[in-house]
C-alpha cells in the first residue's frame, strides 16, 4: 500500500510560493536594504561667539617709517661742515698767498726800478759844495762792471776833479723808468731810464737841457740790497 508525502514536505511548499508571491510584488531596484542613519541627511549647526560681529573692512596702512640715527646724521652733519669749512679755508690762503706773491713780485720788480733811476739821478745830480758827497754816493750805489769801471786807476778822484773845472752845478729829472727785463739766474734786471739833465753855470745861467736814454742793470744780492750792475750810455746803446 502506498505511503502519502510527509507532512514537512507540503509545508516547504508553501513557504516556498509565498516567496515566489513576495518576489514577484517588490518594486524595481536595489535589494539592498538601508537603514535610517544611511538614509537621513546629516546638518551640521556651528555657532559664532557672542562677541563676534561683523566690521567694515579698512585699507592696510604703510608700515611705520624707519627711525633716522640722529646722533650719526649729527656726526655726518659735523663733519661734512668741517669738511667745507676746511675746503673754503683752503682756498682763501691760495688766494691769499696768490695775492701776497703777486704783490712781492710787483714790489721787487718796482724796487729794480727805482734803484735804476736812482743810480742816474746820483750820477748827473750835483752841485760845488756837495761833489765829493755826491760823487761817493753814486759810487756806492755801483756793483759788477760799473763799479770796476770806476774803481780801476783814478777814475773816481778824475770824476770829482772834472765836476770842479766846470764851475758849474747838474740837476736830473727822471722823465720815465721801465723794467725792460729780468734774469732770474743772475738776479739782475734790466731797466730803460730816460732822464733830461740841466746844468747851470757860475753866473746862474741854465744851459739848454740835455735829454738821456740809458739802460742800467740792476743786481740784487743775497741780503736783497740792490745797486747798478751795468750801464750802457748814452741812449741805452749796446
Amino acid at each position: 500500500m502506498a505511503e502519502s508525502p510527509p507532512a514537512a514536505t507540503a509545508a516547504q511548499s508553501d513557504e516556498t510560493a509565498k516567496q515566489r508571491r513576495r518576489r514577484a510584488s517588490r518594486a524595481a531596484g536595489p535589494a539592498t536594504a538601508t537603514t535610517d542613519a544611511t538614509a537621513t541627511a546629516v546638518t551640521a549647526r556651528v555657532e559664532l561667539p557672542a562677541d563676534t560681529t561683523p566690521r567694515s573692512l579698512k585699507p592696510a596702512a604703510p608700515p611705520p617709517r624707519r627711525q633716522p640715527n640722529r646722533r650719526l646724521f649729527g656726526w655726518l652733519a659735523a663733519a661734512s661742515g668741517f669738511v667745507v669749512a676746511a675746503v673754503l679755508a683752503a682756498s682763501v690762503f691760495v688766494l691769499v698767498a696768490q695775492q701776497r706773491n703777486g704783490d712781492a713780485v710787483l714790489a721787487r720788480d718796482q724796487r729794480f726800478v727805482d734803484t735804476a733811476s736812482q743810480t742816474v739821478l746820483n750820477m748827473f745830480s750835483y752841485t760845488q759844495d756837495n761833489i765829493d758827497q755826491s760823487v761817493n754816493q753814486f759810487v756806492d750805489g755801483t756793483s759788477g762792471p760799473l763799479r770796476d769801471t770806476l774803481s780801476q786807476g783814478n777814475n773816481v778822484d778824475n770824476l770829482k776833479a772834472m765836476f770842479r773845472d766846470t764851475h758849474a752845478s747838474s740837476e736830473a729829472v727822471i722823465n720815465g723808468a721801465a723794467l725792460e727785463g729780468l734774469d732770474d739766474t743772475r738776479d739782475n734786471a734790466s731797466v730803460l731810464v730816460a732822464v733830461r739833465v740841466t746844468v747851470t753855470d757860475l753866473d746862474g745861467v741854465n744851459k739848454p737841457s740835455q735829454a738821456y736814454r740809458l739802460r742800467v742793470v740792476v743786481h740784487e744780492d743775497d741780503n736783497g740790497r740792490m745797486t747798478g750792475y751795468d750801464l750802457k750810455y748814452p741812449d741805452g746803446g749796446n
